[in-house]
This record gives structure tokens, sequence and C-alpha cells, in this order.
């Protein structure tokens, strides 16, 4: 029993230390930050961060001991919406940081539609998310 005790505390701690940097990571990127700054609500970016860590402290929980919220097809289309803007705001904080547009526009002389070829970017990563989710091919 101690030996179940301990290996529950050092798989919580190992979790809360990766959520950890993944929350450190998505600050560093600066996403919280900035969609304060979008909304006009920079004070309470700490209250952002807070939620953000717990958002990853709750879903470190959810998936260890595989809770379920039994939120119908309505929260699963609501859980999918926010988990894709979540996800693409991650990707394009990478890519900005990256500076993979700006070289990429500057190496092949890509002066126009810029805007479009990020939305295009969107929708072929929603498309591709949906084919693997229509597909099963999560459960292996």
């Amino acid at each position: 029993m101690w030996q179940q005790v301990f290996l529950s505390f050092i798989g919580l701690c190992a979790g809360w230390i990766v959520a950890s940097g993944a929350v450190g990571l998505l600050i560093g990127l600066a996403l919280v930050p900035r969609y304060a700054g979008i909304t006009h609500t920079g004070d309470k970016i700490l209250l952002y961060e807070d939620a953000t860590m717990l958002g990853a402290i709750l879903g470190n929980l959810f998936y260890l001991f595989h809770w379920q919220i039994p939120a119908g097809t309505l929260g699963l289309i609501l859980y999918g919406g926010f988990s894709g803007i979540f996800l693409g705001a991650w990707i394009l904080a990478l890519a900005e940081m990256a500076s993979i547009f700006p070289i990429l526009t500057r190496r092949i002389k890509f002066e126009k539609g810029l805007p479009l070829v990020i939305i295009c970017v969107a929708v072929g990563k929603a498309v591709g998310s949906l084919y693997f989710f229509y597909k099963g091919w999560w459960n292996g």
C-alpha cells in the first residue's frame, strides 16, 4: 500500500512539473499577455495566468483519474472548438517566435496574400484533425 501511495505522489509531482513547464512555455511565448492586450483586460493578467495553471492541473487530474464530464454533444463541440483555438494559438506563437513566416516570405519574395496562407494553414489543420477523429485513429 505504501508503495502505491509513494508512486501516486511521484506521479502527481511529475505531472505537476510537466504542466508547470507547459504553462511556463505558454506564458513565455507571451500568449497570455497578447490576449490580455487584444481584449483590453491587462489588469487581469494574474487571473489569466492562475486560470491557465489551474487548467493544466485539472487536465492532469482528469487524464490521470479518467474523470468524465457528461456534457453531451454540445460540450464536445465546445471543447473541440476551444482546444483548436488553444492549439492554433500555440502553433502561431511558436511560428512567430521562430520567425518562420517572415523568413519564408523574404526568401521566396512572397509579397501578397499572407493572411490567406495563414487561414489555409489553419483550415488544413482543422480538416486534418477532423479526418483523424472521423477515421478513429486515436484508438490505435
